[in-house]
């Protein structure tokens, strides 16, 4: 038998091959994908977030982490739309348009993969259409925005009007996020929330969402 705990320990060690095979054995052996995502996957990415938080971990182990939770999931996602199991929350991420920069975003969309959300990752340099025309077509909750560059950051404010003209607004959360961003930038152009780091995505999306 598959020794489930062993599926936490090697996300959070970023074994990316053991967490592949324990999920692979655990599924073979009629585990619930759901409980392996509940119980063993989420934990783990909120312990890794903690680590990063607490400067335990850096950057490298929180992109190990993500990419062995990610393998993981592979597995157990086409399970769980079988079922119809719903995720937390439906999340459009991309980086803003005119900023091509993206290990930031891309950790984001990962730590939210882990806490249970679906991620449509529209990439980098997104226009404000872009995130439009995908929130509707996805129906998602929430529309999460990256910018590294201080140039860039106007194109959230954008972004938040074109919803606001499409009459997304009032049902689509909007949550950012980068190095030059700041609280008080996010209440100034209206966002719901702001991240100072991947590891503040899930809890952050999660409180936007009353869940």
């Amino acid at each position: 038998m598959a020794e489930l705990s062993k599926l936490y320990e090697a996300v959070i060690n970023g074994d990316n091959k053991a967490a592949a095979a324990i999920t692979r054995e655990a599924l073979a052996e009629g585990a619930d994908p759901l409980a392996l995502v509940n119980d063993q996957m989420i934990p783990a990415m909120a312990e890794v977030g903690r680590r990063f938080e607490c400067e335990e971990y850096f950057v490298p182990e929180l992109l190990l982490a993500a990419r062995a939770m990610k393998g993981a999931l592979e597995l157990i996602r086409p399970l769980l739309v079988e079922r119809g199991a719903e995720p937390v929350g439906r999340v459009v991420i991309g980086t803003v348009k005119g900023d091509l920069h993206d290990i930031g975003k891309n950790l984001v969309a990962s730590m939210l993969e882990g806490g249970g959300f679906e991620v449509i990752d529209l990439g980098a340099d997104v226009a404000p259409e872009k995130f439009v025309s995908e929130a509707q077509a996805k129906n998602a909750d929430i529309v999460a925005l990256s910018a590294l560059l201080t140039v860039t950051m106007p194109s959230m404010k954008t972004t938040i009007e074109a919803l606001r003209a499409a009459g997304l607004r009032e049902r689509v959360k909007v949550l950012i996020g980068g190095a030059p961003v700041t609280e008080e930038y996010a209440a100034q152009i209206g966002a719901d929330g702001y991240g100072a780091s991947a590891a503040s995505a899930v809890p952050l999306a999660r409180r936007v969402l009353g869940k």
